[in-house]
């Protein structure tokens, strides 16, 4: 672990049941104090693995928030307010919608300028200003097929001439970047003009997505598959170090001192925000930090032991230790709360679930199957191992989405009607008649096996046993777990999905056929009387007609059950108190230019 040398001010405790050395914040060792130093303001952080910094080829969260200290939208979520709202971040104003609601045109900022860098041969090295076509350019990339971005099903079928694009971007010939794209064109440098096949009422948060970033031609054609690895953007940060699953660091990017460049934390919020502190930076210059460290630490103990100890300014609470952290009535232990740590819960706008391969041949066209399985799993139990953090679903849409309705989940725990099911699905007793022996299913996990990880298997492995069912976990590296899922090489796989936006069709088009390759439709599932409900819907403003369509679908998910609903979980953060404007959000893309740490050392 870095920062293995002196301490100043050593300061141990014992917090009772933690028993846990706390260590005065500022012992890290050199390289490793949290809050100011040596005159900087320095934010560390922990990280899982980030797979790229290049905006087109990545779609996890890790790597699209470090995607997101570099490059900047059109649009972004305000910091503060609820329900979430967008504002114009790259854009000058919100966008001009055409009566027919298919010419959407985006006026951009003037003055905003990339970072510095050697692509930039016309002007030495000198960041460029930022103009319409680099808009256009990034959407491009994205619809590249050689680039096989996750992030097509956004734009799939919506813009006029651009999926005629990706299709000749599959010849032999390649992708022709100068053609031109009758959807897409900025009659001056300023104006971004984007033409629909049909209205798209989620445009707007579309382009608040990493996906629509300004990207300049320059960098993608100097470093081409290293772009990953050489972001060049507008934002507040740029890379300054990254040693690859360990260590990466970003500092503050010079070129917004030099170009004059000035953005202003948010004058207003939510009833609360001003008791809270939040709203004492309102009209301040940001960023406020010089530098952003983090570590990709594997253990949980050790992460718990560095914010423990001050190095990280904030940690989730593992499983097991959540009960010694948290009390039955959801209040922090008090041993921490006269530290100044503070305890924020929120509910996530993320699903989490278990996927079946559609299109593998035993649990693919075997809906009894799937639906025994989901009969077998206990959602009570799950949610006590859980701690208590997880909401029940009754379907794909989260609770705080639009879309969302109440009721009862659909396969609720049954083992006397999941046997009754298993023996439809040609497997009676769990006996797989091609074998003689029990069904054996394999669960593919993504990261390295954990004591966590493996209780969670072996709970999940428990629900399925009574029936004669036999689960079998395959652990994989991260680059090779999103390899099978891009190969659809996996049986069963858990994951969860993160809303990009607040709305049901960033859900439901979890499970629109298209999105089966290169998309988020991880369990591939197809029906055709689904798709061409979606396609109808996605074209729909907010009203009745829509949730009607919403509702059909959503019954025809859970009828198929392409997907166990293993929860929608429920935030709960610590923090110290010199880690300033720290709220939660559902979208917390870029939002660490509006963090700040105080001087203060000592608790």
């Amino acid at each position: 672990m870095p920062g293995q040398g002196g301490c100043r001010g050593r300061t141990p405790a014992v917090l009772g049941l933690l028993t846990l050395a706390v260590v005065a914040i500022g012992c890290g060792g050199p390289g490793l104090d949290a809050g100011t130093r040596d005159g900087e303001k320095v934010l560390y952080a922990p990280t899982a693995s980030i797979r790229s910094l290049d905006p087109a080829r990545v779609g996890d969260v890790t790597s699209v928030q470090a995607v997101a200290m570099v490059y900047e939208t059109l649009y972004e979520y305000h910091y503060l307010k609820r329900p979430y709202t967008v504002r114009p971040l790259l854009a000058a104003a919100m966008p001009e919608v055409s009566e027919d609601g298919r010419v959407v045109t985006i006026p951009i900022r003037r003055g905003v300028y990339y970072q510095d860098d050697p692509c930039f041969t016309a002007t030495g090295g000198k960041g460029r200003e930022v103009v319409a076509e680099d808009f256009i350019h990034a959407i491009r990339r994205v619809a590249d097929a050689r680039i096989q971005s996750p992030g097509f099903w956004a734009f799939r079928g919506r813009i006029v001439g651009l999926d005629a694009w990706r299709e000749q971007s599959q010849s032999e010939a390649g992708p022709d970047y100068d053609a031109p794209i009758e959807g897409l064109a900025a009659p001056d440098p300023h104006t971004l003009v984007i033409t629909l096949t049909e209205p798209y009422p989620q445009l707007l948060h579309i382009l608040a997505l990493h996906y629509a970033v300004a990207i300049p031609r320059e960098a993608t054609e100097a470093y081409g598959d290293a772009l990953g690895q050489h972001p060049v953007g507008t934002g507040p940060f740029i890379l300054h170090d990254w040693i690859r699953n360990y260590r990466i660091e970003f500092v503050r990017n010079p070129t917004w001192a030099r170009t004059g460049r000035i953005e202003t934390y948010p004058a207003e919020g939510e009833p609360g925000d001003a008791e809270a502190g939040l709203l004492a930076a309102a009209g301040q210059p940001i960023p406020f930090l010089d530098r952003v460290v983090q570590f990709q630490v594997g253990d949980a103990s050790t992460a718990w032991l560095m914010f423990m100890r001050g190095q990280f300014a904030t940690s989730d609470i593992g499983r097991d230790r959540f009960d010694l952290v948290v009390g039955p009535d959801r209040a922090l232990n008090p041993e921490l709360a006269v530290r100044g740590i503070e305890l924020r819960q929120a509910p996530t706008l993320t699903m989490s679930y278990l996927g079946f391969n559609m299109t593998d041949p035993v649990v693919g066209p075997n809906r009894p199957l799937r639906q025994a399985l989901a009969h077998a799993f206990d959602g009570e139990i799950w949610v006590r191992f859980h701690n208590g953090r997880l909401l029940i679903p009754n379907g794909p849409i989260p609770e705080g989405v639009a879309g969302h309705a109440s009721g009862p989940p659909p396969y609720p725990y049954d083992l006397d009607r999941a046997r009754d099911l298993l023996e439809e699905a040609g497997f009676p007793g769990g006996i797989d008649p091609a074998t003689g022996r029990r069904l054996e299913l394999t669960l593919e996990i993504g990261g390295e096996e954990s004591a966590e990880i493996r209780q969670t298997v072996d709970l999940l492995a428990s629900f399925w046993a009574p029936l004669g069912v036999v689960l079998r976990p395959s652990y994989n590296a991260r680059p090779a777990f999103w390899e099978k899922m891009a190969r659809g090489q996996f049986q069963i796989v858990r994951l969860s999905w993160v809303a990009d936006y607040p709305d049901a069709q960033n859900f439901l088009q979890l499970f629109y056929g298209p999105n089966a390759t290169a998309g988020p439709n991880r369990a591939r599932f197809t029906d055709p009387e689904y798709d061409a409900l979606y396609e109808e819907m996605r074209g729909l403003a907010d009203g009745p007609a829509r949730d009607a369509l919403i509702r059909r679908m959503v019954s025809i998910v859970n009828r198929e059950s392409p997907w166990i609903y293993a929860g929608q979980p429920v935030s709960y953060v610590l923090s110290y108190p010199w880690l300033l404007h720290h709220k939660p959000h559902a979208f917390p893309y870029g939002m660490r230019k509006v963090l700040d740490v105080a001087p203060v050392r000592e608790f």
